[in-house]
């Protein structure tokens, strides 16, 4: 009885694994990726739904333009949600 137990128990924790754990370690990677590749030029969409595009990059921030005005934002690269339109394809 104790046996059975015990084999169910592994056998739940590598579904929670292959189902869980594993697609959000893709995922999160994928994300860092995509930041580690934010280039000048690139139009992005924030976390918080600011849409811009970049004009400078540092170690960890980039500034954004938003407007037509030319307004510009100091972000953190984490706060970069999405890439909308990459600086070569613009």
């Amino acid at each position: 009885m104790d046996i059975g137990f015990l084999i169910m128990m592994v056998g739940l924790l590598v579904v929670m694994y292959f189902f869980m754990i594993r697609p959000q370690k893709k995922q999160e990677k994928e994300q860092n990726a995509m930041r580690n590749n934010l280039a000048v030029g690139d139009e992005i969409t924030t976390i918080g739904g600011i849409i811009g595009k970049i004009v400078s990059i540092k170690e960890e921030t980039c500034v954004i333009e938003t407007t037509h005005e030319r307004t510009k934002i100091r972000i953190l690269k984490t706060a970069v949600s999405r890439v909308d339109v990459k600086a070569e394809d613009a």
